[in-house]
């Protein structure tokens, strides 16, 4: 209702605000404030901050292993050796191993899924990256798989799929103790709580 009762001065504005609009929770009123201010800003400032998400989105790419983002193949996680690689904490995206990681408590190692089970979403087990999770998991290195999953519908539906497609592998499967609330993303938990679900984690029993 806001931007209809505005007409936007010029059509270039407009694209621009409807890119950043589709931003996850920026709507069109906080779109168009973000461009205006774009717009007082010096040119060259401007131009950076262009060529900093272009630099980004060329230069970034998902890590070999785990699909953490990194610059190259394999990422800094991945590749330290004082690193716990027995230990993979699955989580559905960047967001909660960022979560994870900032606590500084967890040494081992992680498996980015890239998402949950949400039929509602469109999203299936073909869309998230189970086979490599299953066959780091197959190996003679691994032996404990933590699944650090929303406590939510699709985060248990994820949770259960993975704990039958890893039945084979000789893991001790484990999962958060909830003392992240029920319907709470990851990385919206505060860190004592975080910390203390992933210490106190217990055998997963589907």
């Amino acid at each position: 209702m806001y931007l209809r009762a505005v007409q936007i001065p010029s059509r270039l504005i407009e694209a621009a605000v409807d890119q950043m609009a589709t931003l996850p929770g920026v709507g069109r009123r906080t779109a168009l404030r973000l461009v205006l201010n774009m717009l007082a800003r010096d040119e060259d400032r401007v131009r950076d901050f262009a060529e900093a998400l272009v630099a980004m989105r060329e230069g970034v790419q998902a890590c070999n292993v785990c699909n953490n983002p990194t610059e190259e193949e394999t990422c800094n996680i991945c590749l330290n050796p004082h690193r716990d690689a027995t230990t993979i904490c699955v989580v559905e995206d960047v967001r909660d191993l960022l979560a994870l990681e900032s606590m500084g408590e967890y040494r081992g190692v992680y498996h980015v899924l890239g998402g949950v089970i949400s039929p509602m979403d469109g999203v299936g087990p073909a869309d998230l990256d189970v086979d490599g999770l299953v066959s780091r998991a197959g190996t003679v290195d691994v032996k404990e798989v933590i699944l650090a999953l929303p406590a939510s519908m699709e985060g248990d539906t994820t949770a259960f799929y993975l704990a039958k497609k890893l039945t084979e592998s000789n893991v001790l499967l484990t999962a958060l103790a909830r003392g992240v609330s029920v319907g709470e993303a990851l990385q919206y938990a505060d860190e004592a709580t975080l910390s203390s679900s992933l210490l106190n984690r217990l055998p997963y029993k589907g």
